[in-house]
């Protein structure tokens, strides 16, 4: 199992590892795909990489202030998100910016260090 130690204090849920295809969210095993705002983390039944679609994504952006960004982890690679999602992301005036899950969840514990107010959606370490 990999470990992530917290550098600079942030609110809010921090990947402190990994754990078979989920994450270790603040001493938790999430046996899934996983949902981080800046207040709440949660288990999400990820799709397909190929198949998002943003409306799936309603309850995590729509918190309050929007977020500034998506981080979207595409599993165990990093896969392009459909372009029709990536456009009804912006939309929302809201940007998207995908990488591997791993990564992801590294660049969570550093970006909400820095105070950025943003949301991320990880899918699982291994796509069956």
């Amino acid at each position: 199992m990999v470990s992530l130690q917290r550098e600079t204090p942030a609110s809010g849920p921090l990947v402190t590892g990994f754990a078979g295809s989920g994450f270790r969210v603040d001493g938790d095993i999430v046996d899934s795909g996983l949902w981080l705002t800046p207040e709440w983390a949660c288990p999400w039944a990820a799709a397909d990489p190929d198949a998002l679609d943003a409306a799936m994504l309603d309850p995590l952006l729509g918190i309050d202030p929007l977020p500034e960004f998506l981080l979207l982890g595409t599993g165990p690679r990093l896969r392009r998100p459909p372009a029709t999602f990536v456009s009804a992301i912006e939309s929302r005036n809201i940007g998207v910016e995908a990488m591997d899950s791993r990564a992801a969840a590294r660049s969570w514990g550093l970006l909400r260090g820095e105070g950025r107010w943003f949301v991320a959606a990880l899918l699982p370490l291994d796509q069956r």
